[in-house]
This record gives C-alpha cells, sequence and structure tokens, in this order.
C-alpha cells in the first residue's frame, strides 16, 4: 500500500525551487458522524463518531502509522476531531495537541440543516454565500474567516514544527483550505475539491514561503 510520504519531498523541492525543510503536513478528515450520513451542515455541533466513523478513523491510523517520524497530531477540538486523532496519536505514538483554529466553519443557522434545505430556507443569504467568500452564514462566519484563523495556525505551525512531520486532523473547510494556501489558489478550490470521510491529503510548506500540494483525498486505507 502506498502511503502518504511516497511522493518525494526532494523531489518535490527540486522542481519548485524551494529552499529549507519543510514543514509536512499530513491532512486527514475526521470519520463519518450522523451529520455525514444525512448530508446536512455540520460546523460547530459535535455529534461524535458513528460505528462507521469508528472503523474509518481506526484505518486512518493505521495507514499513519506507517509513517516514520511524526512529531505530532494537531486536531480541531471539536469531538469527532479529537476521535479520529486520539485513534492516530495511538498509532503514530505522537503527542495530541488541539488547535482551536482548526475548528470548522461556523454555520450559524443552518447547522443540521441540508444543502437544499437551507438554499429553500434562507434563499438569498445562500446563493450569497456561495458567490462571495467574504459572506457570513447567518449567524455564523464566512469562509473569509476560516481562511484567516486557519493561517494563524499554520503560521504558528511552521515556526513550533518547522522540518517536521505533523499529521492535522480537522474538517471539510480548514483542510481545504490548507489545500488552497499550498497551491497558492483562489477560493474556487473551495467549490471544486471534494475530501472524503477520513481522506488523506499532504502539502508541505516551505520556511521560504513556497509549498507543494503532494496527495489530495487518498481514500486507499478504506477499501
Amino acid at each position: 500500500m502506498s502511503t502518504p510520504e511516497s511522493a518525494s519531498t526532494g523531489t518535490a523541492a527540486h522542481w519548485s525551487g524551494a529552499m529549507g525543510d519543510p514543514l509536512r503536513l499530513v491532512l486527514l478528515r475526521h470519520g463519518q458522524t450522523e451529520h455525514s450520513v444525512r448530508r446536512c451542515y455540520s460546523g460547530r455541533g459535535d455529534p461524535g463518531l458513528t460505528e462507521t466513523g469508528l472503523r474509518q478513523a481506526e484505518a486512518a491510523a493505521r495507514r499513519l502509522g506507517e509513517l516514520d517520524g511524526v512529531a505530532a497530531v494537531v486536531s480541531s477540538p471539536l469531538g469527532r476531531a479529537s476521535q479520529t486523532a486520539r485513534a492516530v496519536s495511538e498509532a503514530t505514538g505522537a503527542a495530541l495537541e488541539i488547535d482551536q483554529g482548526l475548528v470548522e466553519l461556523d454555520f450559524g443557522e443552518w447547522e443540521g440543516l441540508t444543502f437544499g434545505e437551507a438554499a429553500r430556507q434562507y434563499p438569498d443569504e445562500h446563493r450569497d454565500w456561495l458567490r462571495d467568500p467574504s459572506v457570513p452564514t447567518p449567524g455564523g462566519e464566512s469562509f473569509q474567516q476560516v481562511h484567516e484563523r486557519v493561517l494563524t495556525s499554520l503560521g504558528n505551525l511552521i515556526e513550533r514544527r518547522g522540518g517536521e512531520t505533523v499529521v492535522l486532523v480537522s474538517h471539510v473547510t480548514p483542510i481545504k483550505t490548507l489545500l488552497r494556501i499550498g497551491l497558492d489558489a483562489g477560493p474556487s478550490v473551495l467549490y471544486r475539491c471534494h475530501l472524503d470521510l477520513a481522506g488523506i491529503s499532504r502539502v508541505d510548506f516551505y520556511p521560504d514561503g513556497n509549498a507543494s500540494v503532494t496527495l489530495v483525498n487518498d481514500t486507499a486505507h478504506l477499501h
């Protein structure tokens, strides 16, 4: 089975011109919850993992346990992420850290609603939110607000963990945001990138400001 480190960091650095030892972020989305089953907006609500979600977390943990030299497992504070992260921490032997900046987007009044329900009940707000990353959900956050706090968390990680491998366990929006930062891309990435439950991605962030996205949404461990 391939591993998240199968893409050579040295090769990526050679072709991009990046200098220095990168922060290697292995990005893991949490396992399934009841909100995932219902395909509804799940932000600050905190449903636990389902039995399927627990199995997904264990499968991801076994996969990531094959990595050498994981320095830390950093997780969103929400239970579905921290449950997943604890399995990874046990498998890798790396300490678990909680970072408040990695919490999912606050969906406000849309929490627990499906996409269709939110679009029908809040047609103008929902349309504007999808068109403009600076528009917040009613009573919640905008994509731009998430971008700013994730960027702060990333800067702290680069400062503290530069040159190390860190498994980061979070949610769709923060992980897509890190991929967007790694690609130096616009907000369209948020709408055009799909991330499965317990999918693994990887981005290397270099001290000179360069980055290399080397893996996106790998789910081989779930099959």
